[in-house]
């Protein structure tokens, strides 16, 4: 776990990446779940509007709140989107080659409503797609700030940190794999874990294994894959399923941030 305590860093030994930043305040972490019924291969698609660059203060100064998605390595993002808090447009505030993903909002503590919660999502897809594709660590829902010179605070005390996630991730993604038991279905859930190790565990970098919170839940993983391994893992979700569609409900999920790769949070007190 590293922290970091008015620019002070600690880190310990990690099994994979995880940042902790604390700045003047807690706030407390946001999490949300999407479900989805039926496994989506080489389907995914993102449009993303571009726009001249400005700068920082061409935005209206009541919407002077910073809403952060992420941070990515150097170089300017801007585009229009919906976006949280029904901000429409996303720009990056730099330090140091480190560049803070936001957007203009009225409030630090927005609320995590369904659909501002997708749309955090979908804008951290648009980012990883902005450009012909950029890596980004991605924040937990709510994080926001007063000022750039808050912001500009976090990625100077937890650079090195952000740098080494940077590092872990580059050119990777997170898919999510459940299967569930059909009603009515009898599965052996070890014969299943094998299965599914056989046709994945070669093409995936890390893997985590999410809550089991159902009795019908045979497998509940998200995965770390390089992006030009995303064929070969469609590949062989799609075969698990036509070997177990019968009697397992497949629900592949994905590309995201790697959130489950790179364990972020940002307090502040006095945001």
């Amino acid at each position: 776990m590293l922290a970091v305590v008015e620019n002070a860093v600690h880190v310990q030994p990690l099994v994979h990446t995880q940042i902790q930043v604390y700045t003047r305040a807690q706030i407390s972490a946001h999490t949300h779940a999407q479900t989805y019924s039926r496994p989506h291969l080489h389907g995914d698609s993102t449009f993303v509007s571009h726009t001249p660059p400005t700068t920082e203060r061409d935005y209206p100064m009541s919407n002077s709140n910073r809403y952060v998605y992420g941070i990515v390595d150097s170089g300017d993002i801007e585009f229009e989107t919906d976006a949280v808090a029904g901000a429409d447009r996303v720009y990056t505030v730099s330090h140091r080659r480190l560049g803070a993903v936001v957007s203009n909002i009225d409030t630090t503590d927005p609320e995590e409503t369904d659909e501002d919660a997708t749309r955090h999502d979908e804008v951290l897809r648009e980012i990883m797609d902005y450009d012909g594709g950029r890596t980004i660590v991605p924040m937990q829902f709510g994080m926001a700030f007063e000022s750039d010179r808050t912001l500009k605070n976090v990625l100077r005390g937890a650079r090195p940190a952000f740098r080494r996630a940077m590092n872990d991730i580059e050119g990777r993604i997170e898919l999510g794999l459940k299967l569930v038991t059909q009603e009515d279905a009898t599965v052996d859930p070890d014969e299943i874990e094998a299965a599914v190790e056989d046709e994945l565990q070669s093409i995936v970098a890390q893997t985590v294994t999410n809550d089991q919170f159902s009795d019908r839940l045979v497998l509940n993983k998200s995965y770390l894959v390089d992006e030009d391994d995303r064929p070969a893992f469609d590949d062989g979700v799609a075969r698990l399923e036509d070997t177990y569609g019968d009697d397992l409900l497949v629900q592949y999920t994905g590309p995201f941030a790697p959130y489950s790769f790179v364990d972020v949070e940002i307090g502040a007190q006095s945001r």
